[in-house]
């Protein structure tokens, strides 16, 4: 009841763990309570005030921190609404610098969680205006770094990581107060690198310093099956993705790094040719706000493995037209995985546009081997000679991609690769065994003693099952899968 004794209690429990756990998520402090972070999670979050005070802040960003830590994102981004338009209070304020810092950074990491990281970025760049002590620079500058890291700015967020890093040795603060952004920050920009070394040492440092810590536990397992695909250790990568994806502790885990996990562990099933596993895999998934995690990117692989280009083109269309509301990092991929496609429907002007567009904006945000994950290597390797060949200035940063391509790229099948014409029926074939020949439709209708509009509906049928757009096209998928 609200006025018994227990009721009492509860609220006086509940302010205490938001001034302890307030105090404590900048360093210098400790840590929060696992405990603590569950049951401000659990609380009903604050009513809007007439005027912001400190006080409210405080609560309002602890409950914003918690639900974070304890992945508790059932309301999304109205929670943020509710109190905020764009990054302004609805209400007016009367905020010190340091709870105005804390509130912004409390909805910054909030955001982050969620993979909304162009509202992750707003609000942890709000926040380090007013940053007024060096544990706020600190925590401003390690959320500024992983927003910049999930969007695929890699090299300014290995400025930012950087920096974070001299600022937390500078002040000796203990091991176990990093930040869990820090170290996603780093993750983040080990994987763009192919950085196994990094990846194994961020994941190590992570398991030592919160040991107890599910959350903790499981980003650096995210981080090592990252470490065994680019190790190309795929059995150590199936097997330690499928265990943190399907264990009874999966919840026990923060959303963007389990969501990452799943795209990873369609990767794998990408290299071990299962690929409509994967689809199916994916399918139970839903992208996040601003594309932070593409599932209609994550798809493209697979669909490319099955040879459905058309399908792959249809699905990434709205996501390709999205490109000022899409996450960088999700889009540079989908680009390339487009281009392929192009490629492959004998559309070489637009496959050289996607995949030129796709480079500029790498060698703009930091260059990342991550778009070339799992794909056809030397269908990747023929778009990059064309680029190369086409911009002569992204040469240096071209040769970069190809050494690092063998280390990401699908493995080479040991099994030979179905013919193409495998789908077709009899007349089908007989058919596409002509389209090579300067004769017109109408001549090998004559040629087979049927009608233009049997060999037209025929040729139609045998576009569609190859996914391409034409009969050029056709024949360079028949001819590839021939040669093989």
């Amino acid at each position: 009841m609200p006025g018994s004794q227990s009721s009492i209690d509860a609220r006086r429990a509940l302010r205490a763990a938001i001034a302890t756990t307030a105090s404590r998520v900048p360093p210098g402090n400790g840590v929060p309570s696992i405990r603590h972070l569950a049951l401000i999670a659990e609380s009903e979050p604050i009513v809007t005030p007439a005027v912001w005070t400190d006080s409210a802040a405080l609560t309002l960003a602890t409950q914003f921190v918690a639900r974070s830590r304890q992945d508790s994102l059932e309301e999304g981004c109205r929670l943020i609404s509710r109190y905020f338009d764009g990054v302004r209070l609805r209400r007016p304020a009367s905020l010190s610098a340091g709870v105005r810092t804390h509130l912004y950074a409390c909805v910054a990491e909030y955001s982050g969680a969620l993979g909304w990281t162009h509202m992750g970025a707003r609000f942890a760049a709000e926040a380090q205006l007013f940053a007024d002590t060096p544990s706020l620079l600190y925590r401003t500058t390690t959320l500024i770094a992983l927003a910049q890291a999930m969007n695929g700015e890699f090299a300014a967020a290995d400025t930012e990581i950087r920096r974070a890093q001299e600022l937390f040795d500078a002040h000796g603060w203990p091991a176990v107060e990093k930040n869990y952004g820090h170290f996603a920050a780093e993750i983040a920009v080990a994987s763009s690198r192919a950085d196994v070394t990094g990846l194994r040492a961020t994941s190590s440092q992570m398991t030592a310093t919160h040991p107890d810590d599910p959350y903790w536990i499981f980003t650096a397992g995210m981080a090592d099956v990252t470490a065994h695909l680019y190790s190309r250790e795929f059995a150590e990568a199936f097997a330690l993705s499928s265990q943190l994806l399907f264990s009874s502790r999966r919840l026990s885990s923060h959303s963007f790094p389990r969501q990452n996990l799943v795209c990873l562990h369609s990767d794998i099933l990408v290299a071990r040719g299962e690929f409509t596993q994967a689809l199916s895999l994916l399918a139970q998934h839903e992208s996040s706000p601003g594309h932070g995690i593409c599932f209609a990117s994550q798809r493209a692989a697979s669909l490319l493995g099955l040879g459905r280009q058309r399908e792959l083109l249809a699905e990434t269309e709205a996501c390709a037209a999205d490109e000022a509301e899409h996450n960088l990092r999700t889009l540079v991929p989908l680009l390339v995985r487009r281009a392929v496609a192009f490629q492959r429907q004998g559309e070489a002007r637009r496959a050289m546009q996607s995949f030129e567009s796709a480079l500029l904006l790498l060698v703009r945000a930091g260059i990342s081997v991550m778009p070339f994950v799992m794909l056809p290597r030397d269908e990747v390797r023929a778009l990059l000679d064309a680029v190369a060949d086409a911009r002569p200035a992204l040469r240096g940063d071209i040769a970069e991609l190809r050494v690092a391509l063998p280390q990401v790229a699908a493995p080479l099948s040991t099994e030979p690769a179905p013919r193409a014409d495998a789908g077709l029926t009899a007349a089908e074939r007989e058919l596409a065994a002509m389209l090579p020949t300067p004769m017109t439709l109408p001549d090998i209708a004559l040629a087979r003693g049927v009608s233009v509009n049997t060999v037209k509906s025929q040729a139609r049928s045998i576009y569609t099952k190859l996914g391409v757009g034409g009969r050029r096209a056709a024949v360079e998928v028949l001819s590839r899968s021939l040669v093989r």
